[in-house]
This record gives C-alpha cells, sequence and structure tokens, in this order.
C-alpha cells in the first residue's frame, strides 16, 4: 500500500523510514506522492523541479533496499536550497544571473546525502545569492509563508522552510550566514540548525560571504535535523575551511535529561524592540525547559548591538569579492548588446544583478577601497573578535544561550518596501552567533501576532551541536508545536 498524497504532508522521518521498512510504499510512492503536492501548490517554494530526475533517483534507492541495504535516509524525499549546485537541475542561486545555469557537478552536501539514498525533490527558492531576510529579492518570485501565503517565509532560505511546513518535502537544507535558516525556521514553524562554521563543507556551495556561510537542516523536529545534519556534516579536502573532526552521529544524545542544565539569558535579548507576542511565547518555552529542570542563568552579551554594523560592512565586503566572477566572460547572463569588453561588464553585471545584490557589492567594493580600509573593514573584524569573546565569557557560566531568533513575527510580504534597513535590523539576534562561527537552532515555541509562529532560538559553544539537538528534542517530547500543521500541510 502506498502513502496517498494527503497522507505524506504530516509524515516525519521515523513515520516515512518506518513505511518504506515495513513494504507500505516505496522510494519512487513516496517521491511522486510528494512531487504531486509540489506541483499543486501555489507558495512558489521551488525554482526547479525535474519529475524525471526525482523518480530516477526513488527507483535507485527502491534498488538499494531491494538487495537488503538499509539507512536512515535511503529512500526518503528531500529539498535542496537552490544555493547548493546540483547535477542536473539548475543552480540560480535566486538570481538572473544564473537563470539558466546547470551544474556539471554536485555540492559536496548533495554529494554527501545522495551517498545515503536521499532522494532530490528539486531546489527551493531562496533570496538572490542568499542576500536577504524576506526571500523578497529572489528573481523568480518570492516565495510565501505556509501559515499566511500573505506574509513573508523569512529568508533566505524560506523556499526550504515553506517547503517542510508545506508538507512538500519532510527535510531540507539551507545555508546560514546570519541567520538564514534559523529566522526562516522560526516564521514558517519547522526546526533548523545552523552547525559550527566548518563542519559542513561549503564544496559546491555559491558563495555569498565566505567566512560565514555555512549549510544547515531544516526539518519539522529535531529528530529529524538530527539524522539530515548527521549525514550533511564531515570533512571536505576540497574546502580549506572544513574541519577535520570524526563524524557524528548527533541522534545519539537525543534522550539525555536537561537537569542541571544551565541556559543563558542575554539581557540584550529581551530589551527594546522585542515584540511583546514573540516575548510572550519565547518566555513560555522557556518555562518549559525550566520544568524539565534546566537552570535560566541571566547574562550579558554586551556587543549584541554592534553585530549589525559589523556584518553589514564584512558580509558585504566578502560579496564584492565572490560576486566580481560573474561577469559574462565563462558562464551565466551576458548582455545581448554592446560595444566593448568594458561595457560588456558593466551592461551584464547590471542586468544580471538585483537591486539588493548590487547594493551590498557597493558596500563591499567601497568599504574595501583605498582609504576605508582601515576605517570601516578592519574596524569590523576586530568588532567580531569581541561578539566572540562575549560569547566566550558566557559560555563560562553557561552550558547555552536561548532567546528569540526574530524580534517580531513574519510580516508582510512588501511591508517593508524600500527599506532595507529593516530587515537588516530583523537580524538582530542571530547575526552574533554567525559572526562568532557559532551553531544555533531554532525550535518552534508558540504563535504570535497573526497566528504566526515564533522560534526559540538555542546557541551552542563550538561543536555543540549534539546540546542543542537534545534540548530542542527534550522540549518538542513535551510540546507539540512542531507537530501543528499549517494550513498549506492541511490542504
Amino acid at each position: 500500500m502506498s502513502v496517498a498524497p494527503m497522507d505524506v504532508a504530516g509524515l516525519g522521518l521515523a513515520r516515512l523510514r518506518q513505511a518504506l521498512d515495513a513494504g507500505e510504499t516505496s522510494a519512487e510512492a513516496l517521491a511522486a506522492a510528494y512531487l504531486e503536492r509540489i506541483a499543486a501548490s501555489e507558495l512558489n517554494a521551488f525554482i526547479d523541479v525535474r519529475p524525471d530526475l526525482t523518480l530516477a533517483q526513488a527507483r535507485e534507492a527502491d534498488r538499494r533496499r531491494a538487495a537488503g541495504e538499509r539507512g536512515p535516509l535511503l529512500g526518503v524525499p528531500v529539498a535542496h536550497k537552490d544555493i547548493f549546485v546540483t547535477r542536473g537541475w539548475r543552480s540560480t542561486a535566486g538570481s538572473r544571473m544564473l537563470a539558466d545555469y546547470v551544474s556539471p557537478f554536485d555540492a559536496a552536501v548533495v554529494e554527501r546525502l545522495e551517498r545515503a539514498g536521499a532522494v532530490c525533490l528539486g531546489k527551493t527558492n531562496c533570496d538572490e545569492f542568499a542576500m536577504g531576510s524576506a526571500n523578497e529579492s529572489s528573481h523568480f518570485g518570492p516565495a510565501r509563508n505556509p501559515w499566511d501565503p500573505s506574509a513573508i517565509p523569512g529568508g533566505s532560505s524560506g523556499g526550504a522552510a515553506a517547503a517542510v511546513a508545506a508538507g512538500l518535502a519532510p527535510l531540507a537544507t539551507g545555508t546560514d550566514t546570519g541567520g538564514s535558516v534559523r529566522q526562516p525556521a522560526a516564521m514558517c514553524g519547522i526546526t533548523g540548525i545552523k552547525p559550527t562554521y566548518g563542519r559542513v563543507s561549503r564544496y559546491g556551495m555559491i558563495a555569498y560571504a565566505s567566512s560565514l556561510d555555512q549549510g544547515g537542516a531544516m526539518a519539522r523536529s529535531a529528530e529529524d535535523c538530527a539524522v539530515l545534519l548527521s549525514a550533511m556534516a564531515g570533512f571536505d579536502s576540497r574546502d580549506s575551511t572544513s574541519l577535520d573532526r570524526p563524524d557524528e552521529d548527533f541522534s545519539a544524545s537525543l534522550e539525555r535529561p536537561l537537569d542541571g542544565l544551565r541556559i543563558g539569558l542575554p539581557r540584550e535579548f529581551f530589551g527594546a524592540g522585542l515584540s511583546a507576542d514573540v516575548r510572550a511565547a519565547v518566555d513560555a518555552a522557556l518555562g518549559v525547559l525550566r520544568e524539565q529542570g534546566a537552570r535560566l542563568v541571566e547574562i550579558s552579551l554586551p556587543r549584541t548591538e554592534l553585530a549589525i554594523p559589523a556584518y553589514y560592512v564584512i558580509a558585504p565586503a566578502e560579496a564584492s569579492s565572490n560576486l566580481s566572477r560573474f561577469d559574462g566572460v565563462r558562464y551565466g547572463h551576458r548582455a545581448q548588446q554592446y560595444g566593448d569588453l568594458l561595457e560588456m561588464y558593466e551592461k551584464t553585471r547590471a542586468e544580471g544583478f538585483g537591486a539588493e545584490v548590487r547594493r551590498r557589492i557597493m558596500v563591499g567594493a567601497y568599504v574595501l577601497s583605498h582609504g576605508y580600509y582601515d576605517a570601516y573593514y578592519l574596524k569590523a573584524q576586530k568588532l567580531r573578535r569581541l561578539i566572540a569573546d562575549d560569547f566566550a565569557a558566557a559560555f563560562g557560566q553557561v552550558d547555552l544561550i536561548a532567546g528569540p531568533v526574530s524580534p517580531t513575527v513574519a510580516w508582510k510580504l512588501g511591508e517593508h518596501g524600500d527599506d532595507p534597513v529593516r530587515d537588516y535590523l530583523s537580524d538582530i539576534y542571530t547575526l552574533p552567533a554567525s559572526l562568532a562561527g557559532l551553531p544555533g537552532m531554532s525550535v518552534p515555541a508558540g504563535f504570535g501576532e497573526g497566528g504566526r509562529p515564533v522560534g526559540l532560538q538555542l546557541i551552542g559553544n563550538y561543536f555543540d551541536e549534539a546540546r542543542l539537538l537534545n534540548v530542542g528534542h527534550r522540549f518538542q517530547s513535551v510540546t507539540d508545536w512542531h507537530a501543528r500543521r499549517s494550513p498549506a500541510a492541511a490542504a
């Protein structure tokens, strides 16, 4: 008996694996059910779907299963953020510049999941070159929030978060530069984790800011994220920033009790600017952790407010360098009419890049220019070091840090209009951990204004992903926020 299309929307990884192992369904039938849901969806969560490739992978997974092979992801569908290059599918980074680009190779993350037997459903929508907090800068139009289609899903991994929340995929990969896994996960009511910088290979990840970009896992539950991240993470000699550490099973300690766990609450995360509805949901979630034996400790991260100016100097500087390769010569968009080589460069980049990307390239070029490097870029890097020092001091007092993910719930599409600073300010609670290279996680923690989801953020010390997932799982064992189905998933 195959799983019907209406059924798959609410199924987690454990139930999918059980159905496959029991012969209730096949990888091909599962993939077909999700593809049917994707085709019927109006959320614009996917940029490229190729059923022939997906079903071919599913049949290969069924062949492996028939031969006796087993694995936690063998035959399970997954969606990839369109920042990871994927052989056979378009790899656009949400841009016009790469709108028709098909990569001849797979990103390391895609390779690892394919080896594990996961079946690719397609490429999910994202902000152009991962630059944004709302998924509104995508060349392919914004993805929509499954809880309220008039609202943003968050960004830049908005398509991935929307796909999981709408039951279009049980698992999805994302990338987090300044919060782009955690913030859309929070706004779509799913679980998302960004590991320690260097845990997941950046090989084949279309670069935005190389010292910040990190692949992450998105799913309905912490338990499912643990399985997905275990498959994604690992050393890769092709990535010079990849950390040479033993592979880890992040599921191994999910059931560990929270008795005596010290959770730090930065006072800077609970001050002016945090909306009352988000505050109420986060406070209630912290109360649940206290009831499970955790101890809440007030701490300070005094340079929190400096994370925004530091990030929006460092990230655009790196982007201006990384995006210089898109010039119309080697691959990607090229202007149709030009007089000479210089004019071709200028027209190609003006046509191929959207407004937000051009804005960040210009800022980056400026802060790296002669006479401004010391005043801006070097100073921002010094602030980054001080922000990391604040975390180091905090982890001398506590085991992990908790707080909100975003100051507000998801806002309406177009609400921030032409004021990019309002989007930038929404990253205030996620940027510090990114600048320090620390692991961070968002766990569904309730609902706020308009019935839109709220996320609880957990930040761990370096290489403490297992503890974050343990706390998230224990929280989810006594709450059902992660199991709530969005209107789009129930449709």
